[in-house]
């Protein structure tokens, strides 16, 4: 068995996800390294994660599914053989005005953003309260924050992030353990780049910084909050957006 670290992504396979998994590998992680469906590429991933010399697990397990994760979390100790740092970044977005919204698109985005990182968390953290350390990062987002018009849905699930984080990490503290809370804001991610030229330039005159942020500036941040660097930070919500809400 490894003598290295363990971090388990959720949604790891792209975007930020896949970003974070990348940089805490450079930095001596193991990795489990969850996604929901088959994707192409996959085997790709987890040969450039193990490229920086560590070991990587492909977990599959649709983080909405209470069982699945019970599994995903068991599957992750038993191949790597414990989990110091939960990353719950996976997350949909379904927007809509509340007028043309369906039901099932609120339920979905809170099934998955925010019940989802209930279930993950409720099943890693035994293992973590038996260790008596861990770090959980939980992706939150600036419309968690301030907002967003056509996004109740997402904005709702981001918002109740942040309280989760903030409960969780007065229950955990006396455990060693951890919780904090990003909350990007325009990421240029697969997500950004299908938008227009002057959409872009749009939300760039929103920005302070007049760019979007990099998934791997995204992943620094974690990076730091996974380490012994952030060892008196826990209840926190940090915002990587440019300086969009202050």
């Amino acid at each position: 068995m490894s003598e290295n670290k363990v971090a388990l992504i959720t949604g790891g396979t792209r975007g930020i996800g896949k970003e974070i998994a990348i940089e805490l590998s450079k930095n001596g992680f193991d990795i489990a390294l969850n996604y929901r469906s088959e994707q192409d590429g996959l085997d790709d991933i987890k040969k450039e994660i193990e490229n920086n010399g560590v070991k990587c697990e492909l977990i599959k397990a649709d983080v909405s599914n209470f069982d699945e994760c019970e599994d995903m979390a068991k599957n992750a100790i038993e191949k790597l053989g414990r989990i110091d740092v939960l990353v719950n970044n996976a997350g949909i977005t379904k927007d809509g005005l509340i007028m043309r919204m369906k039901k099932e698109d609120f339920e979905s985005v809170i099934d998955i953003n925010l019940i989802g990182t209930f279930n993950v968390t409720r099943n890693v953290i035994p293992y973590m309260i038996k260790q008596k350390s861990g770090r959980i990062v939980n992706l939150s987002s600036v419309v968690g924050v301030a907002g967003n018009a056509g996004q109740t849905n997402y904005s709702a699930s981001k918002a109740g992030i942040i309280g989760f984080t903030k409960s969780l990490a007065k229950e955990v503290a006396s455990r060693n353990i951890l919780v904090n809370a990003i909350a990007p804001g325009f990421i240029d991610t697969d997500m950004t780049k299908v938008l227009s030229d002057s959409v872009k330039e749009n939300i760039n005159t929103q920005i302070p910084l007049k760019r979007m942020g990099t998934a791997k500036e995204v992943a620094k941040v974690v990076k730091f909050l996974s380490s012994e660097d952030s060892s008196y930070i826990t209840g926190q919500v940090i915002n990587i957006d440019g300086g969009m809400i202050m």
